[in-house]
C-alpha cells in the first residue's frame, strides 16, 4: 500500500524573533530534491517591521497559535502518512509531530538532532522556538502544550548531537545572561533527567552510533520522527546558521559541532534501522544569500 507523504513549507520566523528564518525557509524547501510529492505552504504573517509583543512570556504568542492551527489544520485535511517540514524556526515542528504521534498510536519515536534540548524557556529570553520539544512532551508552556492531543513518551525521545559548552563558552553565555537579565525557568539537563530523556552528543555519535539503535530496538520504536535543526553542525564548516552571522556571532548558547558527513550517515543509519515517516528541518540562516537579496533590493535598475 503506498504512503502518502506531504511537504509542508512554513516560514515561522515569530518563534526565534528573526525573519530571516523566512527566507532561510523557503530556501530549504527550493534546494530539496524534486518528485511529486505536494509541497503545501502554511500561511505565516510576514514580518512588516513591528516588533512583536510580548505576551504573558512569549513574543508573537498570538501570531504563533494562529499559525500553529494553521498547520494542524492542513495536515488534518491531507491526512498523510509522512511529513516533510522545511522550517522556520523550531517551533514548526509542533504541528507534524503531533499529528504522527496520534497517526501511530501514540508510539511514535522522536530523535531531536539538535545542539540544545528545546525543552524549557528562558525567562528574559521569551522566543518560543526554545519550547518545541517540551510542548510536545506534554511539558514546555501549557498554552501550546495543550495542541497536543497525545503528549510523546519521554522514553520514545532521544536527543542527539546535544553541545555541552566549554568552560569559555559557559564563561561568555553566562555573561550575556547577565546583562539581559536572562535566567532559566529549569534548567534543561533537569527536565532531561526527571524523564528519563537519552541522550548523546556529537563526540560520542562519531565513535559509535549504537546507542541510537539500542534506544530504538528497546523502545520498540515502528515509526520515527527526525526532527534536524541545522545548528547541530559545527558553524565553521557549515555558515548559514545562527551562530555564524558575519556580522554579529551568536553568543547565548554553545554552537554545534557535528560535521556534514556525520549528519548524513547518521540519517541514512536511521532510514535503515526503522521506518522514518517525518523529518523537519529548521534554523536555516544563509547569511551570504541573505546579504545578496539585500543588496540586489537596493539596485536602482531592479526597482524602475
Amino acid at each position: 500500500m503506498t504512503k502518502k507523504t506531504i511537504r509542508l513549507l512554513m516560514p515561522q520566523w515569530q518563534g526565534g524573533d528573526n525573519p530571516n528564518y523566512s527566507f532561510g525557509a523557503e530556501l530549504l524547501a527550493w534546494l530539496a530534491p524534486e518528485n511529486d510529492q505536494p509541497l503545501i505552504h502554511v500561511p505565516v504573517q510576514a514580518y512588516d517591521g513591528t516588533p512583536l509583543e510580548n505576551e504573558n512570556g512569549i513574543n508573537g504568542r498570538k501570531q504563533l497559535l494562529e499559525q500553529l492551527e494553521a498547520a494542524q489544520h492542513i495536515i488534518k485535511a491531507h491526512k498523510p502518512d509522512r511529513i516533510i517540514m522545511f522550517g522556520g524556526d523550531c517551533l514548526v515542528e509542533q504541528a507534524p509531530f503531533a499529528y504522527l504521534n496520534e497517526r501511530y498510536g501514540g508510539e511514535l519515536g522522536l530523535i531531536w538532532i539538535d545542539a540544545h534540548s528545546d525543552l524549557v524557556r528562558y525567562v528574559g529570553y521569551d522566543n518560543g522556538h526554545t519550547l518545541p520539544l517540551g510542548n510536545l512532551l506534554g511539558e514546555g508552556d501549557e498554552e501550546f502544550a495543550k495542541h497536543v492531543k497525545i503528549p510523546l513518551k519521554p522514553e520514545n525521545v532521544f536527543i542527539a548531537g546535544l553541545a555541552t559548552p566549554t568552560e569559555q563558552e559557559i564563561e561568555v553565555i553566562t555573561e550575556a545572561f547577565q546583562r539581559l537579565g536572562i535566567a532559566p525557568a529549569e534548567q534543561d539537563t533537569e527536565v532531561i533527567q526527571r524523564l528519563g530523556i537519552k541522550t548523546a552528543g556529537t563526540e560520542e555519535l562519531l565513535s559509535s552510533t549504537e546507542a541510537i539503535k539500542e534506544w530504538i530496538k528497546e523502545s520498540g520504536i515502528k515509526h520515527l520522527a527526525i526532527h534536524l535543526d541545522l545548528d547541530v553542525l559545527d558553524p565553521k564548516a557549515f555558515r548559514s546558521l545562527l551562530f555564524a552571522n558575519p556580522e554579529a556571532p551568536y553568543t547565548y548558547s554553545p554552537a554545534g559541532t557535528m560535521q556534514m558527513p556525520q549528519l548524513l550517515n547518521l540519517i541514512k543509519e536511521l532510514s535503515e534501522e526503522t521506518d522514518v515517516v517525518g523529518l523537519g528541518i529548521t534554523e536555516h540562516m544563509p547569511w551570504d544569500a541573505i546579504n545578496l537579496k539585500k543588496l540586489l533590493g537596493e539596485i536602482p535598475i531592479f526597482n524602475k
